[in-house]
């Protein structure tokens, strides 16, 4: 199992402390999800929306890029 999952509400990595997909979590996503692309973008979608009620409104803005952008 990954040490690298987000922690709520800071959306931070519970393995390395950094914003949560941290590098080390993408990858790991890359290889769990590697035959299916479509659900790795639903589950970070998901998670995307979770982090934008939780996190300050004013920190939104680049969540995209930070969920979905590195896809």
């Amino acid at each position: 199992m990954s040490m690298h999952v987000p922690t709520r509400p800071s959306w931070v990595c519970a393995g390395c402390g950094h914003a949560w997909p941290c590098l080390d979590g993408r990858q790991q996503l890359k290889i769990e999800y590697a035959d299916a692309r479509v659900s790795l973008s639903v589950y970070l979608a998901t998670n995307m929306v979770e982090a934008m009620t939780d996190l300050p409104a004013g920190s939104r803005g680049d969540l995209y890029w930070r969920f979905l952008g590195w896809l």
